[in-house]
């Protein structure tokens, strides 16, 4: 049954990567995956009498597949509801016309200088906010600063790098680097202390790498409003009232500790309303300022739909063990102690990058517990796995949520990804990690006051 599963998997996983070229579309791939695997899992343990014994009888069976799909959907539900509220405020404010008033401020034209201030915004922006909703807001910035389709890809690119590495030092910057400080795992400071230096240099490398063959300047779209032109003030007012939303998201989950989607929602609803109510008091010429509901006539829906089946085909490889054995066979090739707890980090972001970091770091977490367990509050390991988890999933555009995001919006090859950004992003990734071994063994190990700050 393993081996048909993976295999199938990495079928499926082809068929996404290879989308172009088969002419089929990514969706429907992930879909029938997503579907695919579960049906031949169920379909196995259903006609393996030791597994219907197992669970005592066949209605056992069929009630414990039946409560691992509604839990597995309920979590595939929060990032995809999640995405589609934030997708719809960030469209939103692009049809208020609100990226503008930044965009103007962005006067450089010179692609160097681009490149740095978007990826240094995009790196501090996704430790306030997340990874996935920066990385849908800065294509939007892009859409205003680059028209060239091509050159704006590679800055895609470079925004998923950096939204990845800046959510990995914060503890609201990235779904694992929650998982792991809700879990205990870490603690606030420390996780900022000890992972934002390797964070910092896996974005800088890649920008310092491209930035030798980059050359000349960028030709900006020209502007092209179809409606009614927006007043400033409203400009301003939906950019305001979008940015506050998505930013009291981790705020509000910090302090009710209620999934973010559903504050994602509430901040839609908050837009939605003001939006009705402005768009019914001003008109010009017969045409309306927009709404939330002319906006989600055209949010990216395949994008949404793409998330719901690549997580839940993931889910069923959780579900059946498989990504529980791959921790468990890491655990005893490497071991406990260091070096061999770097190496199983360092094994699972790459991994992080063909299957979702999620169910990963919580096979680590239920490997490892904390109560007697080898790795104890801001043990090294922790926060190495919070680096290497946010940060590989960059090696591939569908390793993280928010190159799916930028995937979906863009519509970026997954082998031009890999042509172009894949090797920027390896070399990010282990520049990083060796810079946070390094301030391990000697600062935080050996440096007295550095210790007592993390």
């Amino acid at each position: 049954m393993v081996v048909t599963l993976v295999t199938i998997f990495i079928i499926g996983y082809a068929c996404i990567a290879l989308e172009h070229p088969l002419k089929i579309n990514k969706t429907a791939s992930a879909l029938l995956l997503g579907v695919l695997v579960w049906a031949l899992y169920n379909m196995f343990n259903m006609n393996n009498p030791a597994v219907i014994s197992e669970f005592g009888g066949l209605e056992n069976y069929r009630h414990f597949i039946s409560e691992s799909l509604i839990e597995n959907l309920g979590d595939t539900a929060e990032i995809v509801f999640f995405l589609l509220g934030a997708m719809t405020i960030v469209t939103l404010i692009e049809d208020y016309q609100g990226f503008s008033i930044v965009t103007d401020k962005i006067t450089t034209t010179d692609k160097r200088k681009l490149l740095w201030v978007v990826s240094i915004l995009t790196f501090f922006l996704s430790a306030l906010l997340d990874n996935m909703t920066t990385a849908i807001v800065m294509v939007a910035l892009l859409r205003k600063l680059i028209a060239d389709k091509r050159e704006r890809w590679l800055y895609a690119g470079m925004v998923i790098l950096a939204a990845n590495a800046g959510g990995a030092w914060s503890p609201i910057g990235d779904v694992t680097t929650i998982m792991l400080w809700i879990g205990g795992q870490v603690t606030t400071v420390n996780i900022m202390v000890k992972t934002i230096i390797a964070s910092l240099v896996c974005m800088v490398v890649p920008v310092l790498i491209l930035s030798v063959s980059l050359k000349g300047d960028i030709v900006r779209p020209e502007e092209s409003h179809t409606g009614v032109e927006v007043p400033m003030k409203f400009r301003r007012l939906v950019l305001f009232m979008g940015v506050a939303a998505l930013v009291m998201v981790p705020i509000m989950k910090s302090i009710t500790h209620l999934p973010p989607y559903l504050f994602m929602l509430a901040g839609l609803a908050i837009l939605w309303v003001t939006t009705e109510i402005v768009s019914r008091k001003y008109s010009k010429d017969g045409h309306q300022l927009p709404t939330a509901v002319s906006t989600l006539e055209h949010i990216d829906t395949p994008t949404i739909l793409f998330f719901l089946g690549i997580l839940m085909a993931v889910s069923c490889l959780k579900v059946a063990g498989i990504l529980g054995s791959l921790a468990n066979g890491l655990s005893s090739a490497f071991g406990t102690e260091a070096p061999g707890f770097f190496f199983i980090d360092l094994i699972i972001g790459v991994l992080s990058s063909v299957v979702d970091n999620v169910p990963l770091v919580a096979a680590a977490m239920g490997m490892f517990p904390l109560d007697g367990g080898v790795f104890t509050v801001n043990h090294p390991f922790w926060e190495f796995l919070a680096y290497c988890a946010g940060t590989g999933g960059s090696l591939l555009i569908i390793g993280s949520a928010a190159g799916v995001a930028v995937m979906g919006m863009e519509k970026i090859d997954f082998i031009w990804y890999l042509k172009k950004i894949s090797l920027l992003a390896l070399a990010g990734y282990i520049v990083g990690a060796l810079v946070f071994i390094a301030m391990d063994v000697t600062l935080f190990e050996n440096v007295a006051w550095l210790r007592d700050l993390a």
